[in-house]
């Protein structure tokens, strides 16, 4: 065994279908992990514990790697991140910026095939050894009838008071109720998260996510879960969180695409309600 399989640190794109930019230029010695590996429709939800651990395992991760991922778009690292923080992976790192940054600063890509690991006999410790990082819609529904956390939406203003639902496959507008609003990007862009980047799409201080939350109720010390659409950009959102040291903070998987779907969950559509 030898360089980063001898040291346990791996070096991964993250896409979805994107093995054919990747082959055309990626940075040397990245393998390539696809998110389609990690969650699946019709709600986007991560796969089931027993397949998430299975993956890890063949790409060589274990509980006691150092993990560093970026991605051409970087919500797709972001995804990736917080379910490897979820499984127990101690050491997960994105680059800031992703591989924009990457290029932009002129470092030379390398063609051909990703790095392949040497799979994992074991990943090293329970599975997932911290489940509190992640929900699901009955937690979602306790937490806004108990009122004893924030529920963050980190989708665009449009999204958020119902003007669009942000995605060609979720016909519902509108948000849940109780929630607030989060920030993400441009209206009309499930891919931008610009409210929490420089003109570079570096992270912003760590003082300017918190003054920006601060703003709409969201401050540390409380439990606090992010969502989005699917779970990109409440990933991102809960990576900075994490970054900044907050504590008992979660994603609620399913998102408005799981939530609208559910008979009998309410939904608050501002646009409707102004009409």
């Amino acid at each position: 065994m030898t360089g980063d399989d001898a040291d346990n640190t791996r070096l991964f794109e993250v896409g979805f279908e994107g093995t054919a930019a990747f082959a055309a230029g990626h940075i040397a010695g990245a393998g390539y992990l696809d998110t389609s590996s990690f969650e699946g429709g019709p709600v986007w939800n991560k796969l089931a514990d027993a397949q998430l651990e299975q993956v890890l395992r063949a790409h060589g991760i274990r509980c006691d790697s150092t993990v560093l991922l970026y991605g051409r778009n970087n919500l797709a690292a972001a995804r990736v991140a917080h379910l490897l923080l979820y499984a127990g992976v101690g050491d997960v790192r994105l680059l800031d910026g992703g591989l924009a940054a990457w290029n932009a600063a002129g470092l030379a890509l390398q063609t051909g095939a990703p790095r392949q690991h040497k799979a994992a006999a074991a990943f090293g410790a329970p599975f997932p050894a911290r489940p509190e990082l992640l929900v699901g819609m009955a937690q979602v529904q306790q937490l806004l009838a108990q009122g004893d956390g924030v529920l963050v939406s980190n989708r665009s203003w449009s999204e958020f008071i119902g003007e669009e639902s942000g995605y060609p496959y979720i016909a519902a507008r509108g948000d849940i109720p109780g929630a607030r609003w989060g920030r993400a990007g441009a209206d009309g862009d499930i891919n931008s998260m610009r409210d929490f980047h420089d003109a570079t799409g570096a992270m912003l201080p760590a003082a300017e996510i918190e003054a920006m939350w601060a703003v709409n109720g969201i401050t540390r010390g409380q439990r606090t879960v992010f969502y989005c659409g699917t779970g990109w950009r409440a990933s991102l959102a809960f990576f900075y969180a994490w970054l900044m040291g907050w504590d008992d903070i979660a994603v609620f998987d399913g998102g408005w695409c799981e939530w609208s779907r559910a008979a009998g969950n309410p939904v608050l559509c501002r646009v409707a309600a102004a009409a």
